[in-house]
């Protein structure tokens, strides 16, 4: 039995007692039931606003799923460094504005640039401070 309806039985019960609503009493009572009535009525507004966000939030979950097999291919695996292969190196560096870290193949240090995905700051590589530094240590 829902709360609803447990107020609707103890209104029921109150109205076949017949009090008399013009004694203390009676108002008492009258008005005792009738919160119980307004809270019984807010509580069921709630219950349907829950149960419809929770329906909404399953179906951003479900989109939110549909998109990730899109971007990361399907099943459990997620994308890893490891997946871009032996033989390409791989490098990562701190963003100084955002504090990520990000990472990028050979051909973007080449460029000698990277935006930072996150922040959209431009960092840029100096090559040439660590080829001097190879060709000092030979």
């Amino acid at each position: 039995m829902s709360i609803t309806e447990k107020v609707a039985y103890l209104k029921g019960l109150t109205e076949g007692l017949e009090l008399n609503t013009e004694k203390k009493e009676g108002k008492l009572l009258a008005a005792i039931i009738d919160v119980l009535e307004d809270i019984a009525l807010e509580l069921s507004d709630i219950e349907d606003a829950q149960e419809e966000l929770g329906d909404g939030l399953d179906a951003v979950s479900d989109d939110l799923e549909d998109v990730e097999d899109l971007l990361y291919g399907e099943g459990d695996d997620m994308y890893e460094l490891d997946d871009l292969g032996e033989d390409e190196d791989c490098y990562a560096t701190t963003c100084p504005t955002c504090e990520e870290t990000i990472y990028f193949d050979e051909s973007v240090l080449e460029d000698g640039e990277v935006v930072c995905p996150n922040c959209g700051e431009k960092l840029e590589f100096d090559l040439e401070s660590l080829e001097e530094e190879e060709d000092g240590e030979e």
